[in-house]
């Protein structure tokens, strides 16, 4: 009986590299998954560590401060401090470092909000919320980073953009304010005044000087995934001049979109000029036919936006607007400089917050 011909070490090759031709798609997904789903817990344990890290050591040098009371002993401890760190730890702990987490320690005095932010948010996040002066600011970008995962380049980009001010929650009373981000923070419970601005930035429409309505909606449309952004996350595009028929008479709505975390269609109507009264009558029409005919079950009542080139706050307050899940902003084709658009939102901040106190008096 003759013995079977032992391979070559060439042809034990060619087998294993056929055998591993048909590994199973499955196995070999599964494993790249167990693997980045490692990756990604270590690094958040990593990152999640480092920020209490630079709590805790923002926290002592602080002690130090504070006990001498003089601002020259912060700057000579920081630096004596820092040349003694990087020698033995390496650039890490800079000067320019010792002073993001010293400031970080002094707006975040309490270790329990330290404990949910870095479950949250990466030390880089951090940095760029803590010099926010408004502790408000602080805990909106915190939740929005949070609820709609931004990076660290959309949250200095939506900062820059004054997404705060141009919030609904922004003019609120600062206790009613704290508690919806309560409510986002502890429930996960979105609303309206955290979804929707004022004003919506158009510029990248590039629309020309005169332009129709059915301009700017063409411009949306072909730029819809910067409208979206503009928006924010949630927003789904759903219809382009939806037909409403009532009584033999057809109504176009310009878009209609759905907002996934309200759970609810959002209707935009587009208005070249200033907010008319009667515009509110039209949106009526839209979300009752809306509510009637497209609302699903475990979905909430449709909400309206009308975009217009300007509005008065007098004629909002009368019409009592929020009452009818209706909004009113107005929108720029093109951007201001960022100083002149701030002055302008603070203002109306101002003047709503004044407004809201006296209807509670």
């Amino acid at each position: 009986m003759s013995k079977p011909r032992r391979e070559s070490k060439p042809q034990k090759r060619a087998t294993i590299v056929r055998r591993v031709a048909g590994l199973s798609p499955s196995l070999l997904g599964d494993i790249r998954s167990l693997i980045e789903a490692t990756r990604g817990r270590v690094a958040q344990t990593v990152n999640s560590e480092l920020v209490l890290l630079y709590w805790q050591i923002g926290t002592r040098i602080r002690q130090d401060i504070l006990h001498e009371k003089r601002a020259e002993y912060g700057e000579q401890i920081l630096h004596a401090l820092s040349a003694k760190l990087v020698a033995e730890y390496g650039p890490g702990f800079s000067e320019k470092v010792l002073r993001h987490i010293t400031h970080f320690a002094e707006v975040y005095p309490d270790e329990r909000s330290v404990s949910a932010l870095r479950r949250q948010l990466s030390w880089t996040h951090l940095r760029e919320i803590i010099y926010l002066p408004d502790p408000l600011q602080r805990d909106f970008y915190a939740e929005m980073c949070r609820v709609e995962r931004w990076s660290t380049r959309t949250l200095h980009a939506k900062i820059q953009g004054l997404l705060y001010e141009r919030t609904a929650i922004s003019r609120k009373p600062a206790q009613l304010a704290r508690q919806e981000l309560a409510a986002l923070r502890d429930e996960d419970r979105m609303t309206p005044d955290l979804v929707f601005r004022d004003p919506y930035v158009l510029d990248f429409l590039g629309l020309a000087d005169t332009y129709s309505e059915k301009d700017l909606e063409a411009g949306i449309l072909r730029e819809l995934e910067r409208f979206l952004l503009e928006l924010g996350a949630g927003f789904s595009f759903v219809a382009r001049q939806k037909r409403i028929a009532v009584d033999g008479e057809d109504y176009y709505l310009d878009l209609l979109f759905y907002h996934r975390r309200l759970r609810r269609l959002v209707a935009i109507d587009l208005k070249l000029g200033r907010f008319q009264a009667a515009d509110k009558g039209q949106m009526e029409l839209y979300l009752r036919w809306l509510d009637e005919h497209d609302r699903q079950p475990g979905e909430e009542a449709p909400i309206g936006l009308i975009l217009c080139t300007g509005k008065s706050a007098e004629h909002v307050k009368l019409l009592r607007l929020e009452q009818s899940h209706i909004r009113v902003a107005e929108y720029l084709t093109e951007l201001p400089p960022r100083e002149v658009l701030e002055r302008k939102l603070i203002q109306a901040i101002q003047v709503t917050r004044q407004r809201l106190r006296g209807g509670n008096d």
